[in-house]
């Protein structure tokens, strides 16, 4: 990836993060970074993995989610903060990224992010040809590359606890079940599995290199190294959920079939299975 696109990304990035307090629609990211609202849609999208408006939109209900625990504004008020024209308008779309409303999320009284601030790297370009090779098995000294590739992916783990996560993380790599992609002091991939159940608890690729064939190469190192001819399974969003921002889709290409319904941390879910090869 070019440095030059990065460095433009960061800019647009800091931008946002600067003005989550206010509507940021396209037109006026685009007017402020001086690029063509098209140009941009296109730049943004293939770097970050998801458009403008849905990584500000995430970024406003997450600042909107701390305010609600963290602080006695009002709602009306909340809403108000994170750019939203009517305190029904806030409930309707936090509702649907979070599953409860406001106010039940504010008498709850547990932070977790929709999404947090991406952090892009310069270092990325377009002419790397990882292998299942390069994924190695995690040690302690990968956790914090690891985690800030977590806090990169949290869109698709709803309900991140950050210390029981990384209670879970030490766990997994004492018992050999998380493996790596590293690129120098970044992790570009990360996955957590399960020798007893078959299971993927966790996985995630930075969002720089999303079109790299990275859970392809994880799950082929997966099938052929660690979990040979065992059913292996995850679970992500339901269909439809507009929390989702293409985890099913992802998924249903490497071949894994929907299965049961499931309810995780409050969240509708479903299971998805990847049969064993015959």
């Amino acid at each position: 990836m070019e440095v030059q696109k990065v460095v433009s990304i960061e800019t647009v990035i800091e931008f946002i993060e600067s003005h989550l307090d206010g509507k940021l629609e396209l037109d006026t990211v685009a007017a402020a970074v001086h690029y063509s609202k098209y140009h941009l849609h296109r730049m943004f999208t293939e770097t970050v993995g998801m458009t403008i408006h849905d990584y500000v939109s995430r970024r406003q209900l997450t600042e909107a989610a701390k305010l609600l625990v963290f602080s006695k504004k009002s709602i009306i008020d909340i809403a108000l903060i994170c750019g939203y024209e009517s305190q029904q308008a806030f409930t309707s779309v936090f509702k649907a990224m979070y599953k409860m409303p406001p106010a039940e999320y504010r008498e709850l009284g547990q932070f977790y992010p929709l999404q947090l601030r991406y952090y892009l790297h310069k270092e990325a370009h377009n002419n790397m040809n990882f292998t299942s090779d390069d994924i190695k098995l995690a040690t302690i000294s990968d956790i914090p590359a690891w985690m800030e590739l977590v806090r990169m992916v949290v869109d698709g783990y709803p309900y991140l606890d950050e210390a029981d996560y990384l209670a879970k993380l030490k766990n997994s790599i004492e018992k050999s079940q998380a493996l790596i992609l590293p690129l120098g002091n970044i992790a570009i991939g990360i996955m957590a599995f399960s020798y007893n159940t078959g299971s993927i608890e966790f996985m995630g690729v930075h969002p720089q290199y999303r079109s790299y064939g990275i859970p392809k190469l994880f799950l082929d190192k997966l099938m052929n190294e660690y979990l040979p001819q065992q059913e292996i399974s995850t679970t992500t969003y339901r269909e439809n959920d507009k929390a989702d921002t293409g985890y099913r889709n992802e998924l249903k290409q490497l071949g894994f079939a929907e299965r049961e319904l499931l309810i995780e941390f409050g969240y509708p879910t479903q299971r998805f299975v990847l049969p064993i090869p015959e």
